[in-house]
């Protein structure tokens, strides 16, 4: 099958700059509001990748997110988060960008055309083969990202891949390809619009279902998430005095003393 960029297809709005600001925002809107349908339709490719996701955690692996520019930044949020919410290693979920940590706020030109780097930056980590390598690259065709992949494959390392256009060359080097299609874009070409939106949602998925199935999470509650601010310790009092049906001062007293909701809860039933 053939290779359209749909990502850098004519935007379907045109004379942006005599709209109103009303009109730009809603035709943005209107624009957003095709993305979740997009994803919807590349559900059971995110399930397979998923479930390949999980089965390596569960036996040590590690998940490795592979971009540049927005996409490689949008994994670096993704990776970055997982430890306060679940409270697991920095180095079980981890985020690389073209460019290097600079990228994450400056672009640093060409850095995505290097064929050779992507696998260097992961040489750094001593990938092997229970982890997971994701490539992240809204058009498809980032070089950083697909070397990377193939050298993963060549290595037994199991790839996957978040894109937005159907039949890319990253798309076919990965073994378990996410293709979310959403089109062009209201200003043509600048896919940190609906294609970002959809790798984030996309990356919502994986991160989220992928902790769950590790047991992160009791019921709908963050138990394992670390206490690292007022905010997420008054949140973590509130878990307890809902869950073992306490007061404020024990449930306060829990927290400082096993430094966790699941270890607060765990030892309050082995206490009672």
């Amino acid at each position: 099958m053939s290779f359209v960029k749909t990502t850098e297809q004519d935007s379907n709005y045109n004379h942006l700059e005599q709209m109103s600001v009303s009109e730009l925002i809603r035709n943005i809107n209107n624009e957003d509001k095709t993305v979740p349908l997009a994803v919807e339709k590349e559900l059971p490719q995110i399930e397979i990748l998923i479930e390949q996701v999980t089965s390596k955690l569960k036996v040590g692996g590690r998940l490795f997110y592979m971009g540049a520019g927005t996409s490689g930044r949008l994994g670096i949020v993704d990776a970055s988060e997982c430890p306060p919410t679940f409270g697991v290693p920095h180095e079980l979920v981890v985020g690389l960008i073209a460019g290097g940590d600079s990228a994450i706020r400056k672009a640093v030109e060409f850095a995505e055309d290097s064929a050779t780097q992507g696998w260097i930056d992961l040489q750094d980590y001593q990938i092997n083969t229970n982890d997971v390598v994701i490539g992240i690259a809204a058009s498809g065709t980032t070089p950083y990202v697909i070397a990377a992949l193939e050298k993963c494959n060549e290595n037994g390392i199991v790839t996957g891949c978040i894109t937005c256009n159907k039949n890319s060359p990253l798309g076919k080097v990965a073994q378990f390809p996410v293709e979310v299609v959403v089109g062009p874009e209201f200003v043509t070409g600048s896919s940190r619009m609906k294609a970002g939106t959809a790798q984030k949602l996309v990356l919502n998925m994986i991160s989220t279902a992928t902790m769950i199935q590790l047991g992160k999470v009791k019921g709908n509650k963050m138990v394992d998430m670390q206490l690292s601010n007022n905010k997420l310790v008054d949140r973590g009092q509130k878990m307890l005095i809902n869950e073992l049906n306490i007061d404020l001062h024990t449930a306060s007293r829990l927290l400082d003393t096993h430094g966790s909701v699941r270890e607060a809860i765990k030892m309050y039933h082995n206490e009672h």
